[in-house]
């Protein structure tokens, strides 16, 4: 009988125990967390605006993670399929859009893919789009024209319910004037609330829209990212290099299409750097010397979004080791010029 007792106080004790546990994971403190994460859910989250420029740190890669930035990153670790988006023209500069996919020949790092998965025409695929313009005290020669022609641009290419853009600002800091919408009213005001003015920290500003924008922006199936850059090319604040604002490009999946402010009718070393970028990510750089000429080259690059095509393969040795791996996409007929990103990174186990 005194055994029975015994454990039956031995009971009690550890039943005490587990509610005393219980009653300390789900007190006040815990309730006031609930609260917390459930209003800040409901808030709507204010266009970033930032004061010193974006530097990537070597120690710690990027912001901290969410939930939502651990689902995109489970997502894009499936890169033993690659996408890339490529646009062909012919000697006078001429948009080729009746390819097929045995007119084409792809290597990766140098060798045939294993597979074509897919290769379609793209004229429809949904856009999020960057437009980054450069406000620094170099490029107020013809700031409002370009304002204008890039209003125009917004409204003309940004599709309701299909297509998203952001627009951000950059002189010695960037600043987000207008967050991902399909408003074209919204992008405008985004726009004509830039002001000239300060130095010019260019890569930490391309560096910044595509690592926290475009590659984190959420999607429900394939996009086309691009950033359209107004600016003289000229950079005097970045803490990035070219070299790293073109890695993180190539990583976001990102064409970079420039329109250099550039009025000398000389290309500069600035127009150069332009080229630079706009290269390695497939796409193109505008030097518009004459003020009427910005309008043709936003019309070009929208025709150009409307024109490409798109292909999927898998690369015949692919090892997750996260080296820089090569892309070269040639067209059969030896006329034609294709435009895509020079590479990509494979991820790492």
């Amino acid at each position: 009988m005194r055994s029975q007792m015994k454990t039956f106080f031995l009971l009690l004790l550890s039943v005490g125990v587990l509610v005393t546990v219980a009653a300390s994971q789900n007190g006040p403190g815990a309730q006031a967390s609930t609260a917390t994460a459930s209003t800040a859910s409901s808030s709507p989250a204010a266009p970033p605006s930032f004061s010193s420029p974006v530097v990537p740190n070597k120690a710690d890669p990027g912001p901290k993670q969410t939930d939502d930035d651990d689902a995109i990153t489970t997502f894009r670790k499936r890169v033993d399929e690659v996408n890339v988006i490529f646009t062909v023209t012919d000697k006078h500069g001429h948009f080729i859009r009746d390819l097929k996919q045995d007119d084409i020949r792809v290597l990766d790092d140098h060798k045939p893919p294993s597979s074509v998965v897919q290769f379609r025409s793209e004229t429809d695929l949904p856009l999020r789009v960057g437009l980054l313009v450069d406000a620094s005290n170099s490029i107020r020669d013809r700031f409002r024209f370009e304002q204008e022609a890039a209003m125009y641009f917004l409204s003309q290419t940004v599709r309701p319910k299909s297509d998203q853009a952001f627009v951000l600002g950059f002189d010695t800091t960037a600043e987000v004037t207008q967050d991902f919408t399909d408003n074209t009213e919204k992008l405008a005001r985004g726009v004509r609330v830039l002001r000239p003015g300060g130095g010019t920290a260019m890569y930490d500003a391309i560096y910044y829209a595509c690592r926290d924008k475009l590659m984190k922006v959420q999607t429900t199936g394939p996009v086309r990212r691009a950033i359209i850059l107004v600016s003289d090319g000229e950079d005097n604040q970045s803490r990035v290099t070219l070299g790293e604002t073109i890695e993180m490009a190539q990583r976001a999946e990102v064409i970079l299409y420039a329109i250099s402010t550039n009025v000398s009718n000389i290309k500069m070393r600035g127009d150069k750097i332009l080229e630079k970028m706009a290269e390695a990510t497939g796409g193109r750089a505008f030097f518009p010397f004459k003020i009427e000429d910005v309008s043709n080259a936003f019309a070009e690059i929208q025709d150009e979004l409307r024109s490409q095509y798109a292909v999927a393969y898998k690369p015949a040795d692919f090892q997750a080791d996260g080296r820089y791996r090569s892309i070269d996409i040639t067209a059969d007929n030896k006329k034609y010029r294709v435009r895509a990103r020079k590479g990509y990174y494979a991820p790492t186990q």
